[in-house]
């Protein structure tokens, strides 16, 4: 049984061009920084999700590997914390299978103890 990280914007005002350029910025400004090739990083679909006013979606399936799957959690919620700021007026939910992930104003989306030194 596989997990993943699920996020997705919606608001009921699209896109505009500058919005889509950004996003499509953030994309591929953080898949170079993936620390592993060979997984699924951030992945947006390319019809929004495809639900109503749904402007941003996507999901990241987890690594088998246990030690593999923190680094592309904090990956994955940093650089969908880059495209919350940069898609104001959009409600948000990001979530692991039936986990929310909190947001904080300050430190984005994240888990509790993620960026620990000791894990």
């Amino acid at each position: 049984m596989s997990v993943s990280l699920y996020y997705c914007a919606s608001r009921a005002v699209p896109l505009t061009a500058a919005e889509t350029s950004t996003v499509e910025r953030i994309v591929a400004a953080r898949v170079p920084s993936f620390p592993y090739q060979d997984e699924e990083s951030l992945r947006l679909y390319e019809d929004g999700g495809g639900e109503p006013d749904e402007i941003v979606a996507g999901s990241t399936k987890m690594p088998f590997d246990p030690h593999r799957v923190l680094p592309v959690i904090v990956h994955v919620l940093d650089s969908v914390t880059e495209l919350r700021r940069a898609l104001p007026g959009a409600e948000w939910r990001v979530h692991i299978q039936d986990l929310d992930v909190a947001w904080d104003e300050d430190e984005g989306y994240a888990l509790p103890g993620m960026r620990d030194a000791g894990l």
